[in-house]
Parts: structure tokens; sequence; C-alpha cells
């Protein structure tokens, strides 16, 4: 044969594998058998019917085939309608078959909202029937006395089913065990009982109820570390002291000014009243020469006047020196 009629087959064998392609594409075949050698009864017609709604069969048959073969009772119709609305039906489907094991009630519905809210409803049976324990971080509280204890828990927690649509997660399970122990160590009256009994810690805080509207269900509360802080007490009453001294300084430099002040006041007041008496011995020689104008006095009582003032700063003069005759010889010894 030549290289001229060799064409024509090789166009014919392209053509017949994309029809198979296509043809399998849509009559998925060998996804119908394995179907009917798992004893799940579902026709041809049903599965070109996915195609067209665009569902992967695959997806929707082999959990089917699971569920049958757990007896679990479930219809093509309910792993459709939840795949369309966005769900994972293999993850569900798993789901009700590990809580069929574990004898835990779950039904299909629940888990198809479990799976429809965002939670992971096969990590959710897995942890009812193994418990998580969530580790806390290191909670620094305050004992009556002023020291810090800091403490660090390990709380066990097992899923509950019924709550996991809208219940809390982890991280209200750790705050709420936090402000527990924040509680009880504040209520104790010293550090040192803490220290001895880490068990009272755990007692009060289960006694709380924790996992109230929470997704969980809390086990137990173990205490795995308790060390001792700083002297929050000393510390306060230090910077305390420190800002009554600060505010004593203040006061005090308030004081100080005010007297400056005050001082500075009653200088000017001297000032006032030396310009006072100024004022007033001015006013003596227009006093007398209105009267020597009026006539209340004469020429020899003004002669006499001055003489006595003579006479008085004469004796004043003496006096001085005297004083100062007297204190020559104190210095010289």
């Amino acid at each position: 044969m030549d290289g001229t009629s060799l064409i024509p087959i090789l166009l014919i064998a392209v053509v017949v594998i994309i029809v198979l392609s296509v043809f399998f594409s849509f009559f998925p075949l060998t996804l119908w058998i394995s179907a009917l050698a798992a004893g799940v009864r579902i026709s041809i017609i049903t599965l070109v019917a996915m195609r067209l709604r665009r569902v992967t069969p695959s997806r929707i048959v082999n959990p089917l085939i699971k569920a049958t073969k757990a007896g679990l009772g479930l219809n093509i119709n309910q792993l459709e309608s939840h795949y369309l609305a966005g769900g994972n039906v293999d993850r569900v489907v798993n789901a009700l078959i590990a809580a069929q094991r574990a004898d835990i009630p779950l039904e299909f519905t629940r888990a198809a909202a479990i799976d429809l809210a965002g939670r992971d409803v096969l990590q959710a049976v897995q942890m009812s029937v193994n418990p998580r324990v969530i580790e806390t971080p290191v909670v620094a509280a305050v004992a009556k006395n002023g020291i810090e204890v800091k403490v660090k828990a390990r709380v066990t927690v097992r899923a509950n089913i019924d709550r996991l649509v809208g219940g809390a997660g982890e991280e209200t399970i750790i705050a709420r065990v936090g402000e527990g122990i924040v509680t009880t160590v504040g209520s104790s009256d010293a550090h040192k009982d803490v220290l001895e009994n880490p068990d009272s810690i755990s007692r009060t805080v289960l006694s709380k109820g924790l996992d109230a509207g929470t997704a969980f269900e809390i086990l137990s509360i173990d205490i795995a570390d308790v060390d001792v802080g700083k002297n929050i007490g000393a510390y306060l009453q230090t910077e305390q002291a420190e800002a009554d001294k600060r505010i004593a300084q203040a006061k005090a430099e308030e004081r100080r000014a005010m007297a400056v002040a005050q001082e500075q006041e009653m200088k000017a007041r001297v000032v006032e009243m030396r310009a006072r008496v100024v004022e007033s011995e001015s006013e003596v020689p227009l006093a007398m020469a209105e009267a020597l104008r009026s006539g209340k006095i004469g020429i020899m009582d003004y002669m006499n006047l001055k003489n006595i003032e003579a006479d008085t700063q004469m004796r004043g003069s003496i006096g001085k020196m005297g004083e100062g005759d007297q204190n020559g010889p104190q210095n010289n010894k």
C-alpha cells in the first residue's frame, strides 16, 4: 500500500477516536458498570443528565457506592443536591460512615448542614471519637498579695455534633479558660496557695460551664505549668511612691514660688512707702513757705527752727563719732 491509501484510514481512525471520546465523556460506561457491580441501581440516562447539569458523575456515584456498601440508605438525589449546593459529598459520606461505626447518631441532613456551614464534619466525628487537646497560651494573673502567677493549661475537648452549627470555636474556649484562670488566681489570698494546689484552678474553671454555647464539650482542664512572675504589688507601690514624691516636689515648688512672689511684693510696698515719705518730706518746705507768706509764723520762729535742726544734726554727728571711738578699740582687740 502506498502513502496515499493510508491517509483515509488514519482520518477514519482519528474520527473514531474523537467520537469515542465524546461518547464516553457523556456516557460514562465504566462508572455505570462499577455502580452495577457494587449493587447501585442507576441508569445511564441519569449519568448523562448529570453531565447536562454540569455535575461530575464520579463525585456522586463513588460516594453513593461507599454509602450503599456501608448500609446508609442514601439516594442519588440527596448527594446531587448537596453537590449542587457547594458541599463536599465525599467528606459527608465518610463522616456518616465513621459516625455509624462509632455508634454516634448523625443524620445526612445534619452532616450536610455542618459541611455547608464551613466546618469539617469528618474531623468533628473523629474528634468525638478521639478528643483533642487544646493548649492555652501563658496566662498571667495576680494574687491578692500582689505576686504575679503565670499559668499554662491543657484543655481536653470533644466535638459536640449537635452544636457544630452556630457554636463557638476554639478561640472562645481558650478565652474563657484564660478568664477562669485569672479569676481563680485573683481570688487567692497568696500566690503560695496557687502553687500548693494548682488543681483548684481546674476545679473552679470546670465548675463555670465554659463550654456553653460552643461546638465542644470540655472533658478536663489540666494545669501544665505554674510559674511565679513579678511582684506587681511592690512595683505598684514603688510607682505610687514616686508619683507622691513628684506631687510633693511640685507643691513645694509652688510654695517657694509664692514666697518669692510675696517677697517681691513686700519689697515693692517698701519702695512705695519710701516714696510716700519722700513725698511728705517735700511738702514741709512748701508748708513753711505758705506759713511765712500767710504770717502764721515769723522770721524769728523760722530761724529758731533752723537752729534747732542744726543743733540736732550736730548732736547726731557727735553721737556717731562716739560710737566710732567705742567700736575702734574692740575691733583692735
